[in-house]
């Protein structure tokens, strides 16, 4: 990954598009591409099947909090460090932890535009 400095994002946003999605996240989470590149396989085949782009959009808007979130080193650690928490079996770290990821990802859908979750 890319270092920033002072905090600043990695990248900018990307625009919401398939081809812009899967550069960024090239640049900033290779590591993520076959799960990407999966979840578009799956989302396409429902869109197909369903002759519905419900499936395509909510791909894309997912993909795109996603970046919002991993462009930003401490954002994406504070993240991580929530998401180790919800699973630490601790019923009341676990509450916290949830809360604080909702707020995280509220936050990343309305910094792209996105209504909240």
């Amino acid at each position: 990954m890319t270092t920033s400095a002072a905090g600043q994002p990695l990248i900018p946003q990307p625009p919401a598009t398939v081809a812009a999605l899967r550069q960024a996240i090239r640049q900033i989470a290779p590591a993520a591409l076959p799960a990407f590149t999966r979840e578009l396989d799956q989302a396409a085949d429902q869109s197909r099947q369903g002759s519905d782009l419900g499936p395509l959009q909510r791909f894309v808007a997912q993909w795109a909090v996603y970046v919002h979130i991993q462009r930003q080193p401490r954002l994406a650690a504070a993240l991580r460090r929530c998401e180790d928490a919800a699973e630490s079996g601790d019923a009341a770290e676990a509450r916290c932890a949830a809360s604080e990821i909702g707020r995280i990802l509220d936050e990343a859908h309305a910094a792209i535009g996105l209504p909240a979750r």
